[in-house]
């Protein structure tokens, strides 16, 4: 990122990574108060590396799309973007470098610390990550 783009409001141009249709919904109310100037909405299709894919990318190319859709239920003219491969926070980065994003805006998904250690805990990895800034949303409490 640009020394100009630091001038940048934060919210100016955000990326929301997503990771299926009630997700995204569910990260778009959290950031619509916020009323980003932009958004790109982001899902990442875990691919590559030589190992099996968890789902088969037709199915997760689906998924993705649902989870645009979700996105501009509150975002009409929200863009998409679809990035490939398994280090899912350096795909976060270079996704926010692609689109020239002022802010990467994310809803932890929560889990207990068995999940944190086994997805490589995202959360941290894009807070001590990240050259630009990030921005934590609320998490609604679950009932």
């Amino acid at each position: 990122m640009s020394s100009e783009s630091t001038d940048r409001d934060i919210l100016d141009h955000v990326v929301l990574p997503v990771a299926n249709a009630d997700d995204a919904l569910a990260t778009a109310k959290a950031l619509e108060p916020y009323e980003p100037s932009s958004v790109t909405t982001l899902h990442v299709v875990e691919k590559g590396g030589g190992v099996p894919d968890k789902t088969p990318v037709e199915q997760s190319e689906d998924l993705a799309e649902e989870s645009y859709a979700a996105v501009r239920s509150v975002f009409p003219d929200a863009d998409d973007h679809t990035a490939y491969g398994r280090d899912i926070a350096a795909k976060i980065f270079e996704a926010a470098d692609e689109v020239d994003a002022s802010a990467i805006a994310y809803r932890s998904r929560g889990g207990n610390r068995l999940m944190h250690f086994l997805s490589g805990d995202i959360s941290l990895k894009l807070v001590t990550g990240a050259d630009r800034p990030v921005i934590a949303l609320p998490r609604e409490e679950e009932t």
